[in-house]
Protein backbone atom coordinates (compact mmCIF):
# COMPACT_ATOMS: atom_id res chain seq x y z
CA UNK A 1 0.00 0.00 0.00
CA UNK A 2 1.39 3.35 -0.95
CA UNK A 3 1.41 6.33 1.33
CA UNK A 4 -1.37 7.89 -0.79
CA UNK A 5 -3.56 4.79 -0.48
CA UNK A 6 -2.97 4.68 3.24
CA UNK A 7 -3.91 8.33 3.52
CA UNK A 8 -7.11 7.83 1.53
CA UNK A 9 -8.19 5.04 3.87
CA UNK A 10 -7.20 6.83 7.05
CA UNK A 11 -9.55 7.05 10.01
CA UNK A 12 -7.84 10.12 11.42
CA UNK A 13 -10.47 12.29 9.79
CA UNK A 14 -8.08 14.33 7.66
CA UNK A 15 -9.36 12.82 4.41
CA UNK A 16 -12.87 12.12 5.61
CA UNK A 17 -15.30 12.05 2.67
CA UNK A 18 -18.40 12.46 4.83
CA UNK A 19 -20.02 15.51 6.38
CA UNK A 20 -19.08 16.78 9.83
CA UNK A 21 -22.40 15.43 11.11
CA UNK A 22 -21.56 11.92 9.93
CA UNK A 23 -18.07 12.23 11.35
CA UNK A 24 -19.42 13.30 14.76
CA UNK A 25 -22.01 10.52 14.96
CA UNK A 26 -19.61 7.86 13.66
CA UNK A 27 -16.69 8.67 15.95
CA UNK A 28 -18.94 9.54 18.93
CA UNK A 29 -22.24 7.70 18.44
CA UNK A 30 -25.11 8.69 20.70
CA UNK A 31 -27.48 6.32 22.54
CA UNK A 32 -25.77 3.02 21.68
CA UNK A 33 -27.00 0.10 23.77
CA UNK A 34 -24.30 -2.41 24.62
CA UNK A 35 -26.18 -4.57 27.13
CA UNK A 36 -29.74 -5.22 26.05
CA UNK A 37 -30.10 -8.04 28.60
CA UNK A 38 -30.27 -5.43 31.38
CA UNK A 39 -32.45 -2.92 29.51
CA UNK A 40 -36.22 -2.94 29.91
CA UNK A 41 -37.57 -1.57 26.64
CA UNK A 42 -41.18 -0.80 25.87
CA UNK A 43 -40.70 -1.63 22.19
CA UNK A 44 -38.04 -3.44 20.17
CA UNK A 45 -37.41 -3.26 16.44
CA UNK A 46 -35.06 -5.21 14.22
CA UNK A 47 -34.28 -4.78 10.54
CA UNK A 48 -31.84 -6.59 8.29
CA UNK A 49 -30.14 -9.92 8.37
CA UNK A 50 -27.24 -11.02 10.58
CA UNK A 51 -26.26 -13.45 7.81
CA UNK A 52 -25.44 -10.65 5.36
CA UNK A 53 -24.06 -8.28 8.00
CA UNK A 54 -26.50 -5.38 7.78
CA UNK A 55 -28.66 -5.52 10.88
CA UNK A 56 -30.10 -2.82 13.12
CA UNK A 57 -31.67 -3.15 16.54
CA UNK A 58 -33.67 -0.35 18.18
CA UNK A 59 -35.09 -0.27 21.71
CA UNK A 60 -37.49 2.46 22.82
CA UNK A 61 -39.03 3.60 26.08
CA UNK A 62 -42.26 5.55 25.81
CA UNK A 63 -43.75 8.06 28.23
CA UNK A 64 -47.20 6.51 28.71
CA UNK A 65 -48.78 9.87 29.62
CA UNK A 66 -47.59 11.82 26.59
CA UNK A 67 -47.12 9.02 24.05
CA UNK A 68 -43.64 10.34 23.28
CA UNK A 69 -40.39 8.44 22.97
CA UNK A 70 -38.30 9.22 26.05
CA UNK A 71 -35.40 6.90 25.22
CA UNK A 72 -34.20 5.44 21.94
CA UNK A 73 -31.26 3.04 22.07
CA UNK A 74 -29.77 1.17 19.15
CA UNK A 75 -27.02 -1.10 17.93
CA UNK A 76 -26.00 -1.89 14.39
CA UNK A 77 -23.36 -3.81 12.58
CA UNK A 78 -22.52 -1.74 9.56
CA UNK A 79 -20.52 1.01 7.95
CA UNK A 80 -19.93 4.61 9.04
CA UNK A 81 -23.11 5.71 7.28
CA UNK A 82 -25.27 3.13 9.07
CA UNK A 83 -23.76 3.96 12.46
CA UNK A 84 -24.07 7.72 11.98
CA UNK A 85 -27.63 7.39 10.67
CA UNK A 86 -28.71 5.26 13.64
CA UNK A 87 -27.08 7.67 16.06
CA UNK A 88 -28.79 10.69 14.47
CA UNK A 89 -32.12 8.84 14.33
CA UNK A 90 -31.90 8.19 18.08
CA UNK A 91 -31.20 11.86 18.76
CA UNK A 92 -34.10 12.96 16.56
CA UNK A 93 -36.46 10.49 18.26
CA UNK A 94 -35.73 11.84 21.75
CA UNK A 95 -34.96 15.55 21.37
CA UNK A 96 -37.38 18.29 22.41
CA UNK A 97 -39.36 16.04 24.72
CA UNK A 98 -39.37 13.09 22.34
CA UNK A 99 -41.17 12.30 19.10
CA UNK A 100 -44.77 11.28 19.30
CA UNK A 101 -45.33 7.75 18.03
CA UNK A 102 -47.04 8.79 14.80
CA UNK A 103 -44.17 11.10 13.85
CA UNK A 104 -41.66 8.34 14.68
CA UNK A 105 -43.54 5.91 12.43
CA UNK A 106 -43.39 8.42 9.59
CA UNK A 107 -39.73 9.42 9.96
CA UNK A 108 -38.05 9.32 6.55
CA UNK A 109 -34.43 8.46 5.80
CA UNK A 110 -34.15 11.77 3.91
CA UNK A 111 -34.81 13.60 7.19
CA UNK A 112 -32.00 11.69 8.90
CA UNK A 113 -29.59 12.32 6.02
CA UNK A 114 -30.47 16.01 5.99
CA UNK A 115 -29.71 16.32 9.71
CA UNK A 116 -26.37 14.58 9.15
CA UNK A 117 -25.44 17.09 6.46
CA UNK A 118 -25.73 14.53 3.66
CA UNK A 119 -24.40 11.14 2.69
CA UNK A 120 -22.74 10.00 -0.54
CA UNK A 121 -25.44 8.74 -2.93
CA UNK A 122 -24.06 5.21 -2.84
CA UNK A 123 -24.46 5.18 0.97
CA UNK A 124 -28.04 6.49 1.16
CA UNK A 125 -29.39 2.95 1.64
CA UNK A 126 -27.57 2.82 5.00
CA UNK A 127 -29.89 5.48 6.40
CA UNK A 128 -32.91 3.28 5.70
CA UNK A 129 -32.08 0.77 8.44
CA UNK A 130 -32.58 3.22 11.31
CA UNK A 131 -35.98 4.55 10.37
CA UNK A 132 -37.28 1.05 9.60
CA UNK A 133 -36.04 -0.35 12.91
CA UNK A 134 -37.58 2.62 14.75
CA UNK A 135 -40.88 2.02 12.97
CA UNK A 136 -40.74 -1.66 13.97
CA UNK A 137 -40.02 -0.73 17.61
CA UNK A 138 -43.04 1.60 17.65
CA UNK A 139 -45.24 -1.10 16.10
CA UNK A 140 -43.95 -3.58 18.69
CA UNK A 141 -44.79 -1.13 21.47
CA UNK A 142 -48.28 -0.46 20.12
CA UNK A 143 -48.98 -4.16 19.76
CA UNK A 144 -48.24 -4.85 23.42
CA UNK A 145 -49.48 -1.55 24.89
CA UNK A 146 -53.12 -2.45 24.25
Amino acid sequence: MTKDNKQNHSTDGENWIYSEGVRDHFFSPKNVLYDEANYAADGVGTVGSPECGDVMYVWIKVDKKTGRIKECKWRTFGCASAIASASMMSVMATENGGMDLKTAQNLKPQQIVERLGGLPDRKFHCSVLGHKALRNAVLNYLEYAK
